[in-house]
């Protein structure tokens, strides 16, 4: 899977001075961060609702348009998909309710 995640955030790389008549990737850079986050934000609430409904393919659909509007998110704010990997790298093997309760704290 990192791979193909690799492989969109060079695309979107590829496409961030692209026509925005014929990028989708471009048109959206070029809007700005405050759409990429509300099209983030609409592709986690599909996401959720096709759960809700309980249609698998629906939510495999809805997770790839998620997964590629937060690549779009990222590439927009310089974030290199590695330093996320690296975070869950790190988080690897410790408990969701510690992670919470240390960053809680800081």
């Amino acid at each position: 899977m990192a791979d193909t995640l690799f492989t969109l955030e060079a695309t979107i790389a590829a496409r961030r001075g692209g026509d925005p008549a014929t990028s989708y990737v471009a048109r959206l850079l070029m809007r700005g961060r405050p759409k990429i986050a509300q099209k983030l934000g609409e592709e986690a609430v599909e996401t959720v609702i096709a759960a809700m409904r309980g249609d698998k393919a629906e939510v495999i659909g809805e997770a790839a348009d998620l997964l590629f509007h937060l690549a779009v998110l990222l590439a927009e704010m310089e974030i290199p998909l590695a330093d996320v990997l690296a975070e869950l790298d790190r988080r690897e093997g410790t408990s969701g309710i510690a992670e919470k309760a240390a960053r809680a704290v800081t």
